[in-house]
């Protein structure tokens, strides 16, 4: 089976050659593949076959058609996990900032599924349209947090409560509730994002806000401002990728410390002189995204009981907050 992908070069894009351009904005991309992937025939621009040293126009069209990959082993792996809840049906992660949530492309061990399967012998193998569309395996996964995001995960040892949990997900009646530190102060202190999400056209890397989209909605509400940063608590209508950093980009408060969408930039004024060192001291205090899924809430698989768990803030963004209200 093939992925079929379509990236429209954006106009004014400085010419570059095609290989370094796809090894640079498509994910899992590596310039040997792109080459070969080019000479073979399964990379074109405007409907025609180019050699990789093509230098791409504005408007281009480059269209990707690949095999798709066998998934890779999963391998059980002894990592320490902060375990909130188990029981036989279930067990709730407290997972931290810069661990991987599934093996996929170039982080095949180390991630959550791997501790997982060593800390259980009992997870759902239930697979998702998501799983199949990006080939990965991820035993027991109903929802995942980015690498850099921190926080709250739940996870299925079985099929039918893994359908029931997903169910609750899909259908918006589980409860997850996001604080970030973002850039700037908000004109309205509580506010609904309602803008649809789907792969960047130019980026593949990315998610970008786009008509053809699947419907997002985010809401937020600010809890505390500063200077030029802002505590908020956000709560997820729908669960898209990369959902609440796009969304808080698209409206320029992007998460503080967030490389792909525009938070490790100054994106407010008047940042000069000593507030331009704090920021500094602040960046090198937060080098992820500054967001963390705070609490989660679902009905129970089997018991039907309402569950309800809170994680405290890590310590990078309580240091954070700290030095913000102290100094700002």
């Amino acid at each position: 089976m093939k992925n079929h992908y379509e990236i429209r070069i954006p106009p004014g894009q400085a010419k570059e050659r095609l290989d370094v351009y796809l090894t640079s904005h498509t994910e899992n991309a590596t310039r040997n593949k792109v080459q070969e992937s080019i000479k073979n025939g399964e990379i074109q621009v405007n409907g025609k076959s180019v050699k990789p040293s093509y230098l791409i126009l504005g408007n281009d069209l480059i269209e990707i058609n690949l095999l798709r990959p066998d998934p890779p082993e999963v391998k059980a792996e002894n990592i320490p996990l902060e375990i909130v809840y188990e029981d036989e049906y279930l067990l709730v992660v407290n997972k931290p900032a810069g661990m991987v949530t599934h093996p996929a492309y170039k982080n095949y061990s180390g991630t959550l599924v791997n501790a997982l399967m060593h800390h259980s012998e009992k997870l759902s193998q239930l697979h998702s349209e998501e799983d199949e569309e990006y080939n990965v395996v991820r035993p027991g996964i109903v929802h995942r947090l980015d690498k850099d995001t921190s926080g709250l995960l739940v996870v299925a040892k079985d099929e039918t409560s893994h359908q029931k949990l997903a169910k609750q997900f899909a259908a918006k009646t589980s409860e997850r509730e996001y604080n970030a530190i973002v850039w700037g102060k908000f004109k309205k202190l509580s506010g609904v994002i309602d803008a649809p999400l789907g792969r960047s056209k130019s980026d593949r890397k990315k998610v970008a806000v786009t008509e053809a989209g699947k419907h997002a909605v985010t809401e937020y509400e600010v809890i505390e401002q500063f200077d030029y940063l802002s505590l908020v608590k956000l709560h997820l209508r729908t669960g898209r990728t990369h959902q609440i950093r796009v969304h808080l980009s698209h409206i320029h408060h992007p998460v503080f410390g967030d490389t792909t969408y525009g938070g490790r930039e100054i994106v407010v004024g008047g940042i000069e002189g000593k507030k331009k060192a704090e920021v500094k001291n602040l960046l090198e205090m937060m080098p992820r995204q500054a967001l963390h899924a705070k609490k989660l809430g679902f009905v129970h698989p089997a018991t039907k009981k309402i569950m309800r768990f809170e994680s405290e803030l890590p310590e990078d963004m309580i240091a954070m907050l700290k030095f913000l209200r102290e100094n700002t």
